[in-house]
C-alpha cells in the first residue's frame, strides 16, 4: 500500500509540470476588424502580439494566408519563455472593393497546438 501511495503522490506532484512543459504561444487577440478602409489609401497593417508563456524556447515555423493580398511577417529567432513579439499582417485593398475576411495560419512548436488561427476583416471603400 505504501508503494501505491508513493506512486500516486509522485504522479500528482509531476502532473502540473507535465502539462506546462514546452513552449506555449498565447496571442493577446486573434481577430482584428479594420472597419471601413479606403482603397485609395493603400495597404493597412495590424500587429498581433503574442507571448511565449511556456518554459522552453518558442519558434514560429511559418505564417501563411490563402490570398496574395494578405502578407504576414513574423520573428525568425526563437523566443525565450516570457518573451513577447508580433506577427504583423498587411492587407492590400487594391482592386478588392467590399467586405473581406482573411485567415492567417501561424505554425509553431507550441506544445498547446502547432497551429494558431488569426483573422482580419473589414470593408474596402472603392476609389
Amino acid at each position: 500500500m505504501k508503494y501505491i501511495t508513493a506512486i500516486v503522490a509522485a504522479l500528482l506532484l509531476s502532473a502540473p509540470t507535465a502539462f506546462c512543459a514546452g513552449p506555449i504561444i498565447k496571442f493577446i487577440e486573434s481577430n482584428h476588424d479594420f472597419g471601413n478602409i479606403k482603397e485609395a489609401d493603400g495597404s493597412v497593417s495590424h500587429d498581433f502580439r503574442f507571448t511565449n508563456t511556456g518554459d522552453a524556447p518558442l519558434v514560429i515555423l511559418s505564417a501563411t494566408t490563402s490570398c496574395g493580398c494578405t502578407k504576414p511577417t513574423f520573428p525568425r529567432q526563437p523566443l525565450h519563455p516570457g518573451d513577447t513579439a508580433v506577427v504583423s499582417v498587411t492587407y492590400n485593398p487594391a482592386g478588392r472593393p467590399g467586405e473581406f475576411d482573411k485567415n492567417i495560419t501561424v505554425k509553431s512548436n507550441s506544445s498547446k497546438g502547432a497551429k494558431s488561427r488569426l483573422k482580419i476583416s473589414g470593408v474596402v471603400i472603392p476609389r
